[in-house]
């Protein structure tokens, strides 16, 4: 018996050395994967905020927090699961989600920039008629849980694809902790977001004249904040778009977008001296929005000019 209790201890001893190692792995793992990911955060904090604005402020947080509970099952329930399938079992069709996922983003971002330059917008707004606001808010709340999903894959695709070659455990482990830390940032900012007009309310009734001053301010702010997220948004969809088709196409083998977006990347920053990185970043970054811009623009006039689809309900929030 002792000699069976010591044998026990010891295989305990081993397995939580184990787990503590793949915990340090996972954590090494995540913060990799999610710098990767950080382009479609941003375009999911700065889309979010659309599907509340305008909407009575006493339901902005409760929808918040609906949407937020439909991105941790989007992400734990739907994507993980099937992310690990993917990765054991085919793990060559990861490139192909990834292209997918870049096409949605581009179609997306084309189309917006379509909308803004006066071509015909798609899905009701709050500028439109609204019979039933309680059902509106309903179609609201599942338009964002539905683009939630696309930006959620994608960001579940690129950490699967940083951590390929690590075991299962550590790749279930890194998802699940870039899912819920990511959807904990986006929504968490999204909240302060939406809230920044309630909190300027409250401070501009103080009676202290810098509490006034800041409430002020914030109210002023809140709009021009708004807008610059619809930018950064749309911005950040061809971006990242864009950038996911380049560098699935390299891993397919066609290389030429690649070698010439990277070879102008680093001819601006051997040019550019000590803001080099940043400019090199940047001058890709142009490069893969514009590629985005491109094929989405194709793909928003495919689909709405020749197959008339969109017309109705709208493909974007």
């Amino acid at each position: 018996m002792p000699g069976g209790l010591v044998a026990l201890l010891d295989d305990v001893a081993v397995i939580a050395r184990t787990a503590a190692a793949s915990i340090d792995d996972i954590g090494i793992a995540a913060s990799r994967a999610g710098t990767k990911a950080a382009g479609v955060v941003i375009d999911d904090a700065a889309v979010t905020p659309s599907y509340v604005t305008g909407l009575s402020p006493a339901r902005e947080l409760p929808i918040i927090w609906k949407i937020t509970k439909g991105s941790l099952k989007n992400k734990l329930l739907i994507l993980l699961p099937g992310a690990l399938i993917l990765s054991e079992f085919l793990p060559a069709a990861i490139v192909f989600v990834l292209m997918l996922g870049g096409l949605y983003l581009s179609y997306e971002g084309a189309e917006k920039v379509v909308e803004k330059l006066g071509g015909a917008k798609h899905g009701k707004t709050l500028e439109d008629p609204i019979d039933d606001l309680e059902e509106f808010e309903k179609q609201r709340t599942s338009g964002a849980i539905r683009t939630d999903l696309i930006l959620s894959a994608e960001i579940m695709a690129i950490t699967l694809n940083e951590v390929a070659a690590e075991t299962l455990l550590t790749r279930a482990g890194v998802l699940a902790v870039v899912g819920i830390a990511i959807t904990v940032v986006v929504y968490g900012a999204v909240a302060l977001i939406v809230k920044m007009d309630d909190v300027g309310l409250h401070l501009s009734k103080r009676d202290s004249t810098v509490a006034q001053k800041v409430g002020h301010f914030l109210l002023a702010a809140m709009p021009k904040l708004l807008t610059v997220l619809s930018v950064v948004g749309t911005v950040a969809m061809l971006w990242v778009g864009g950038g996911i088709l380049i560098h699935a196409l390299h891993e397919l083998g066609i290389h030429n977008l690649s070698d010439f977006s990277h070879g102008l990347q680093h001819g601006v920053e051997e040019l550019t001296g000590g803001m080099g990185g940043f400019l090199g970043w940047l001058t890709y970054a142009g490069i893969s929005a514009l590629i985005g811009l491109i094929v989405g623009a194709v793909l928003v006039f495919i689909l709405h000019k020749v197959f008339k689809l969109g017309h109705e309900t709208g493909a974007s929030g």
